[in-house]
């Protein structure tokens, strides 16, 4: 965000915000609910955070925001005890903006506004994160005066599916990445390729695909496992990478992945990283990064990370993803679940003429104008401007 529209937003007022959350453990909610709390504090504004806490507070807290834990998004009756409590800290904190961006978490968050005097509450924001299966629990999601989608898919998502919402409440402020952090001239340093290439010397010299995600059914890693069998049958010296962890409730599927991979000969072809801190430079020294997520995704930010490092990538055309690939790789685009044009598509990429250069294109998601554009929503709501 540039000083003068900092200035700007300091003598316009102080606020002070409140984002709900279920924890800060790591994702892509996670990580931006970070980004919007660093832009408030080096605005000028104060920033708290409520979740049941993770890993990431220690970082939130070391930008100036707050943390306030509460378990809000556990999937129990007993979680409504902490309206109460929520409603208690909106009030004696003086909050201005209330900020919902998950489900549960949303419907603690709007009872608790809801009982309050409408002349002194918050104003009130939600963001929908994603398609949810649409109905009356999604339905808090856009209960926001102000209700922010991430994507035009996401819009067209909100218009189809609750109708009572009115189409000017609604905010289109794409997700963002800092081009300080990612961009096409970003290489790895040496210490970190050795170190790398050391500790998975399988992956030493070949043509490397990979897939970031959670092991989950929806992201397509039995897709993957499909993929590198025909790549490899056709003479590719493949190997690809899976990056990101398994929840303990998706153990059993993990191991069906495991199984395919092990049926099919790929033991040696496949590797699973786990969740790592370091996926950009994983990223920067792939051949291709995929999205194989079998459901739309709202915003793909792997897919906006990989594209501003100048990666190619290969995504199912639908969703937040095919959006972001028509923008800026439309040769990445790919039918969902059609393996058969994914693998043709890697096999033409793997030969002499490489994947299509991303011809300089400017990665039109950008983390200033993501905050930049958040903030301002906040001011304007704040001011009980309703022009936004």
């Amino acid at each position: 965000m540039r000083e003068d529209e900092q200035g700007a937003e300091r003598v316009a007022r102080r606020l002070t915000v409140v984002q709900m959350l279920p924890a800060l453990d790591g994702g892509g909610v996670e990580r931006g609910t970070l980004e919007i709390a660093e832009a408030l504090v080096r605005a000028g504004h104060r920033a708290i955070v409520i979740s049941e806490g993770g890993r990431l507070v220690e970082e939130l807290e070391a930008l100036g925001a707050e943390h306030v834990t509460l378990p809000v998004g556990r999937k129990s009756l007993l979680t409504l005890r902490y309206i109460r409590a929520v409603r208690r800290l909106l009030r004696d904190e003086h909050v201005d903006i209330l900020h919902l961006r998950s489900r549960l978490p949303a419907w603690i968050g709007y009872l608790a506004w809801k009982t309050m005097n409408p002349a002194t509450r918050p104003r009130l924001v939600t963001t929908v994160h994603g398609a949810y299966s649409p109905g009356r629990y999604s339905a808090v999601m856009t209960k926001g005066e102000r209700v922010i989608a991430v994507s035009d898919s996401i819009v067209d998502y909100i218009r189809s599916n609750y109708r009572d919402v009115d189409p000017a409440r609604i905010v289109r402020i794409y997700r963002g990445v800092d081009p300080a952090h990612y961009h096409p001239a970003f290489r790895p340093d040496e210490a970190w390729r050795e170190r790398f290439f050391e500790e998975n010397p399988q992956t030493k010299d070949r043509w490397l695909l990979t897939l970031p995600g959670r092991i989950t059914q929806i992201k397509g890693q039995m897709e993957l496992v499909e993929i590198v069998a025909e790549l490899k049958a056709r003479g590719v010296p493949i190997h690809a990478l899976l990056v990101g962890g398994v929840h303990p409730r998706r153990q059993d599927y993990w191991k069906r992945v495991q199984a395919a991979i092990d049926e099919k000969g790929l033991t040696g072809d496949i590797t699973w990283l786990g969740p790592r801190s370091d996926l950009r430079e994983i990223m920067a020294i792939s051949h291709v990064i995929m999205s194989l997520t079998k459901k739309p995704e709202s915003f793909g930010r792997t897919v906006t990370e990989a594209l501003a490092l100048g990666r190619p990538v290969l995504g199912y055309d639908h969703g937040g993803v095919g959006e972001q690939l028509a923008q800026v790789y439309p040769k990445g685009r790919v039918v969902p679940g059609d393996v058969r044009s994914a693998t043709r598509i890697l096999v033409d990429w793997s030969g002499p003429r490489g994947a299509p250069h991303l011809d300089g294109k400017a990665i039109p998601y950008s983390l200033e104008r993501m905050q930049s554009e958040t903030l301002k929503l906040y001011l304007a709501l704040a001011d009980h401007d309703v022009r936004v």
